[in-house]
């Protein structure tokens, strides 16, 4: 498992995916953010990121195929509370011809800290036969541009160290 946690900083040098406030409805008992509200966060993120690179309704509806989740791991590192303002950051760190691993941070934008991380496996499917299948040209393409846009980045990837894409 990676110990080394990004500054702040260096979660910055990716772009927000998307920015929120935690709003009250988002506070469990015990007075923070649910869980739910950070996976929550963590797959708007990840989808932002497929809907860039043409993961969309339109694709879903013409070509028949998308990319199911198969599989998640969230870690926590610091509480975000009711009026915290957050944004996800998405890294794409690799793929095959039908899996990709995403890794989406979490900030708390008002404390200048990572909240949490949460790693996402999906599979490219065929809407129909709800089976795996390899991604056209074009996609993959996307996919191997957020790669890149990763390998620029001087800091290791947090990671579970049980999580990727097997070969």
């Amino acid at each position: 498992m990676g110990t080394t946690l990004p500054t702040f900083d260096q979660v910055m040098e990716i772009p927000a995916a998307l920015t929120g406030t935690v709003s009250a409805d988002f506070i469990d008992a015990n007075g923070h953010m649910n869980v739910v509200h950070y996976l929550n966060f963590a797959a708007a993120g990840a989808d932002v990121v497929c809907r860039d690179i043409g993961i969309d309704d339109a694709y879903r509806a013409n070509r028949r195929m998308s990319t199911f989740t198969v599989e998640h791991h969230l870690r926590y590192f610091s509480e975000l509370r009711e009026g915290d303002k957050l944004s996800v950051h998405p890294r794409v760190l690799d793929r095959s011809d039908k899996v990709v691993h995403i890794l989406t941070l979490l900030l708390d934008r008002t404390r200048e800290r990572l909240a949490s991380t949460t790693e996402i496996v999906l599979v490219h499917v065929n809407i129909d036969t709800r089976r795996p299948v390899p991604m056209p040209d074009d996609i993959a393409a996307g996919w191997d541009r957020h790669i890149a846009a990763a390998t620029t980045l001087a800091w290791p990837a947090p990671l579970c160290g049980v999580m990727g894409v097997r070969r």
